[in-house]
């Protein structure tokens, strides 16, 4: 049988492979990607909990929108002289910086295209779009990148690389060797190069959206176009010119969007805006995430040790809610500019906490087995199935000092009978002996505590709590003698060997310490205390007498239900007390005990005497 500590052993090493096992598949999942969907759409959630942000005052758009092409009425692609004149509107009221995000990399007409590059070479410094680039990461903006640089301009890729599902939620430093629209853009505005290291490892990050679609402020390319904006709109600012219209197809799904999509334009607004704030949003780091990851794989095991698995469980829950809902931890971080990882944290707390629960079910599985074998040898079924219902939350039963009825039995004269005999017929007539007591003590609830040679300890009352635990001793205590004995004494008779034996029995009620003792190799369960002691000494105090039973008047007022039959013996003084105690009796049927000690053997006498405690000495 698994002893306590070994089972405190095991729980320990279980529970310590189960973190191993929840953070690695936490970190694999993680080092993987494997969950990467979830994990971003957790970023998108930290988006709309933030809300939207103030508008940036130093960048707008002019959007190629639906209203553009109702008023101008003509087709896309725009002749190149319309945008011309964009920009020139744009460089007369005074804009800090104009980025067109159109390309112009296939030639039109000679007047069209000329009227443009006249225009962009007298704005200067104009950002110009392309998605397309050659071997040396160039754009064929103009023709090449020759005419662009001569007149002042940048080419920029416009290209923004979707996450799962299409949503637009990062930038990099450069796309196919060309540098992003975004950086050129924030590098025009702030006069500083950004270097590729302010980004995270591999040139990427977050954009960090102002809001959903429509935050950032734009106006309409044909009121532009038309004057009819106030040159106070762009003075100063930054101004992304692009399509808007849904029929061009430049609108995708980002962190803010939601149902909706957002402009190409405002797109790059905000990888511009933040590209020229420093890249406020970054990943908290590969350190930190496997630390989340161990810290969360370590949680609901940690709290097996101490916790019933239940409790555990709702801690294991507890955390994960506060981590999801990022009062505390996550949605704070995310707001000074950290993104944590929350998926693969989660993921190992959820391992962790399954397999906590899945360890603690079995260890305490085999706990109850410990238990059950434990009792089931000196208790009645049923009461063992009510011990391990009421010991969920400690199945060791530890020690607890209750009222309880306590009884000894003895027989008479048994060691002299077995010298006479061959030792199997001695094991046969003490097993046949001790299988009637302990059904008769069984049967009425009691709890077999020990086998002395041919002596009985037992408890009423204990390991569960029996109100009636002293009427059921005296019932046990009766059927002993009037109905078990007898028949024992009958089978004797015909097995040969004997007319029988007489007994004495001993019943006191008080309070006695029980629980289980012994070493990791050995555990038994006993009860302690002077009410054992007194109840072995009143055993004991039976031979002589004439009574095969003395009940102590502790027991008789323990009594829920009056006994009519209950014969008063008289005081008698009971070794290890101070004061005698009122013995009473139950009518002797048949032969009474003679008192004729010939029969038994000094060490039978020592069964009852040697007692201290409940429990035989040496």
């Amino acid at each position: 049988m698994t002893s306590p500590r070994k089972l405190r052993r095991r729980r320990e090493v279980a529970l310590l492979f189960v973190v191993i096992v929840a953070a690695t598949v936490g970190i694999v999942a993680h080092a993987t990607n494997l969950m990467r969907t979830l994990e971003l759409q957790t970023v998108d959630v930290r988006f709309s909990v933030r809300g939207a942000q103030p508008a940036p005052d130093d960048i707008v758009t002019v959007e190629v929108d639906d209203r553009t092409f109702s008023e101008l009425g003509v087709q896309w692609p725009f002749p190149r002289s319309l945008h011309a004149r964009v920009i020139d509107r744009l460089r007369k009221a005074g804009a800090k910086v104009i980025a067109v995000d159109i390309q112009f990399t296939e030639p039109t007409t000679p007047r069209q295209d000329n009227a443009l590059v006249e225009s962009v070479a007298r704005a200067g410094g104009v950002i110009l779009s392309t998605t397309e680039t050659d071997k040396r990461g160039q754009s064929r903006i103009f023709g090449g990148e020759a005419v662009v640089r001569e007149i002042g301009a940048r080419a920029a890729n416009t290209v923004v690389v979707p996450e799962p599902g299409g949503t637009i939620r990062k930038m990099h430093y450069e796309v196919d060797g060309l540098v992003s629209f975004g950086v050129a853009v924030a590098e025009a505005a702030t006069g500083e190069p950004i270097d590729p290291s302010e980004m995270e490892g591999d040139g990427e990050a977050w954009i960090d959206y102002r809001g959903p679609p429509n935050t950032i402020a734009h106006y309409s390319y044909s009121r532009v176009l038309r004057g009819q904006v106030p040159a106070s709109a762009f003075r100063g600012k930054t101004v992304i010119v692009g399509a808007s219209a849904p029929s061009l197809q430049d609108v995708h799904p980002t962190s803010t969007t939601g149902d909706e999509l957002m402009p190409g334009p405002e797109i790059q607004a905000n990888a511009a805006w933040t590209a020229e704030h420093g890249f406020p949003l970054s990943s908290s780091g590969l350190l930190v995430d496997l630390l989340l990851i161990l810290l969360m794989a370590a949680v609901p095991a940690a709290a097996t040790l101490r916790l019933s698995a239940v409790a555990a469980l709702l801690v294991a829950l507890a955390l994960g809610l506060l981590y999801i809902a990022a009062v505390v931890a996550v949605q704070l971080a995310f707001d000074a500019g950290v993104v944590l990882p929350v998926i693969y944290p989660l993921l190992a707390l959820a391992l962790s906490a399954l397999g906590a629960l899945a360890v603690n079910y079995v260890l305490n599985a085999l706990e109850r087995q410990r238990v059950h074998d434990t009792f089931a040898r000196f208790v009645p079924a049923a009461v063992v199935s009510e011990v391990l219902a009421r010991t969920d939350e400690d199945l060791r039963l530890g020690g607890m000092r209750r009222e309880t009825t306590v009884l000894f039995s003895d027989l008479r004269g048994f060691t002299s009978f077995s010298e006479e005999l061959p030792p199997d017929s001695v094991i046969e007539v003490l097993n046949h002996y001790l299988e009637e007591m302990s059904d008769a003590i069984m049967d009425h609830g009691g709890t077999l505590v020990a086998f002395m040679g041919d002596g009985i300890m037992a408890v009423f009352g204990a390991p569960l709590e029996q109100p009636d635990h002293a009427d059921r001793a005296v019932a046990a205590a009766r059927e002993m003698l009037e109905m078990r004995l007898p028949r024992f004494n009958a089978w004797m008779e015909e097995a040969g060997m004997g007319r029988g034996f007489d007994m004495g029995v001993g019943l006191n009620t008080g309070m006695v310490m029980s629980g289980q003792v012994g070493s990791e190799r050995r555990v038994e369960y006993t009860a302690i205390g002077d009410t054992t002691n007194t109840a072995a000494r009143l055993e004991g105090m039976t031979k002589g007498t004439g009574h095969q039973v003395f009940i102590a008047e502790s027991t008789r007022q323990a009594l829920l239900r009056e006994v009519t039959d209950l014969e008063l013996v008289g005081e008698h003084e009971v070794r290890g007390r101070s004061h005698a105690i009122t013995v009473w009796t139950l009518p002797t049927r048949g032969e009474p005990d003679s008192g004729d000690d010939q029969q038994r053997g000094p060490e039978e006498t020592e069964d009852v005497e040697g007692l201290v405690d409940g429990h035989p000495q040496p």
